[in-house]
């Protein structure tokens, strides 16, 4: 009796010392967390507002700001003190509570990438606004004149002179050798930081620090290149054929600015269905604006925040910005009556949205995605409906006669889009891996190499450009382009559950269940779950890549 009640009691203290440890250390990780927001905050708000500024008036002054703003919100992480106090908290073990074990991984994270000399971080951003403000007021010289990426992409869209193709698509690659070295010593520059922190490149710290294992993802990729490739093949040689008599041309004769586009990233339009003709007379801001009333996620606040429309100066790609994470969320677009853009506004108000109806009783570190590909996914999800029949049945866009002429050649052309974006995300993502890996080499004819074996499209005879560097997203937005295919993956696994647990497929009957699911299941989430977590919780199972086989592989 007396041995069994010296056992409990001393059962009793170890239990009670490792409480006592337990709360001293979720105590000083609260105590971190009140202090890193009353300083994180500010700065990262003002980071935003100094970015949208610049973005939306390109002025010298406006991009001094950002740089300055920038920098300072970069540098505020690299406090190493800070750091350590983090890694010793992290280390413990001892920080239990779920919300606060998710915050201390995050911040441990973020500030592991700022444990570099802060000159290094300032040298960063003044070479990315340099870059920028070079893309930003960049136009292309064609004949004479000064066009946006808009003028360019209509003339590669509708003109059927293969001179004047040729003459759109050169003057737009000609931001390639604006840009191309500072790009490469940008490179060069992130490598050494990824390297003084222990790893062995950007690319690979960049994956890692976002929790995601670039083995994996590359395993996803050749997974994905299989299960497409077949498809690919059998469907370019149907668009080689239809744009070999669009322009009156042999098939072999076909270059890269015969495919309506500048990347060959968009579904070139081979089916007779003309959805611009559609959008034509249409306000695509207050279609997508109705269309998300209509399913209990008002954007009224997003967009009366928002810039919607050309202007000089301006930058000429769209992206939404949660501005505090408390409500100031807005989108930039360049909005054009046509399917494009009305693809766009929806897409850039799936981010929006997901900003801002998230749980504003979480932390500020948690008001956020679950990860970049989940608010991808919810992009991705709404921008379809553009050039879904359904949907456009369903706004007025087009009658009931029309949706049923239209459905099978808007689903090939969904398809389509699908195997051609999916290949040109095999082209970036293996581009800038291998770039990162060795940035000496040559990177004109590695691009080519790429686009020639995923896209099957080949290099014009002598040519040796920069063409890598036309591309915004390697030098701005570098090793991020993956997560629009993991997005593409996931919103497919979000139609098939809506689709069988939520509206049932129907398109017209309650659609505030759908709104509902999204709010409850995605947004309101945040990022207190790791992301795959966040998915199986929202649709029953972890990422799959069958979905999106289901709707895309025939």
């Amino acid at each position: 009796m007396k041995k069994t009640l010296i056992f409990s009691i001393l059962l009793m203290t170890i239990f009670w010392s490792c409480t006592s440890k337990q709360e001293k250390m979720e105590t000083r990780m609260r105590d971190f967390i009140s202090s890193y927001e009353e300083e994180a905050i500010p700065l990262y708000k003002e980071s935003a507002l100094a970015s949208w500024d610049a973005n939306i008036t390109g002025t010298a002054e406006a991009w001094d700001r950002n740089e300055k703003a920038s920098v300072a919100y970069i540098s505020y992480y690299t406090d190493k003190e800070a750091f350590a106090s983090l890694k010793e908290m992290k280390e413990s073990g001892k920080v239990k509570d779920p919300i606060l074990a998710r915050q201390l991984d995050l911040l441990f994270n973020m500030y592991l990438a700022g444990q570099i000399d802060t000159s290094l971080i300032s040298e960063q951003v003044r070479m990315e606004t340099e870059i920028s403000k070079k893309f930003t007021t960049f136009r292309a010289d064609v004949d004479g004149k000064q066009l946006t990426d808009n003028e360019v992409e209509d003339i590669l869209r509708h003109s059927v002179n293969s001179g004047e193709l040729q003459k759109a698509w050169e003057g737009h690659k000609m931001i390639g050798p604006v840009v191309a070295d500072d790009i490469i010593m940008l490179v060069k520059h992130r490598n050494r930081i990824a390297q003084e922190l222990g790893f062995g490149n950007f690319h690979e710290m960049s994956l890692k620090l976002s929790d995601q294992d670039p083995d994996e993802v590359t395993a996803i990729f050749d997974e994905l290149d299989s299960l497409t490739r077949g498809s690919f093949t059998r469907l370019k040689g149907e668009i080689d054929n239809y744009y070999a008599k669009r322009y009156g041309i042999a098939a072999s004769d076909l270059k890269p600015w015969h495919y309506q586009n500048r990347y060959f990233q968009e579904a070139p339009e081979i089916y007779p269905v003309n959805f611009d003709k559609y959008y034509e007379k249409q306000d695509p801001v207050k279609l997508a604006s109705d269309y998300y009333s209509s399913i209990g996620l008002p954007v009224d606040a997003i967009l009366a925040r928002s810039d919607l429309y050309e202007k000089p100066g301006k930058n000429q790609h769209a992206f939404s910005t949660d501005i505090d994470r408390a409500g100031d969320v807005r989108t930039l677009d360049n909005i054009r009556p046509d399917s494009y853009w009305m693809n766009t506004i929806l897409h850039e108000l799936g981010h929006g949205v997901y900003s801002y109806y998230n749980d504003m009783t979480l932390p500020f570190t948690l008001r956020d995605a679950a990860h970049a590909f989940t608010t991808e996914a919810v992009a991705n999800f709404f921008g379809r409906l553009a050039t879904d029949p359904e949907w456009m049945n369903y706004m007025g866009v087009i009658d009931e006669k029309e949706k049923e002429k239209i459905s099978e050649d808007a689903l090939n052309a969904f398809r389509l889009q699908q195997l051609v974006f999916s290949r040109w995300a095999q082209v970036m993502y293996r581009f800038e891996k291998s770039m990162y890996e060795d940035p000496e080499q040559d990177l004109n004819q590695l691009w080519w190499d790429i686009v020639e074996k995923y896209q099957m499209v080949e290099k014009p005879e002598g040519r040796d450009m920069p063409d890598w560097a036309t591309k915004i997203h390697i030098a701005l937005y570098p090793c991020y382009y993956h997560n629009y295919l993991l997005g593409e993956m996931l919103a497919s696994q979000f139609t098939a559950y809506i689709n069988t647990s939520v509206t049932k497929g129907e398109t017209g009957t309650d659609m505030k269940s759908l709104g509902e699911f999204f709010k409850a299941a995605v947004f309101m989430p945040g990022a207190r779950y790791q992301w795959n977590e966040m998915i199986e919780k929202a649709t029953g199972e972890k990422l799959t890549a069958k979905y999106y086989a289901d709707q895309v592989v025939k």
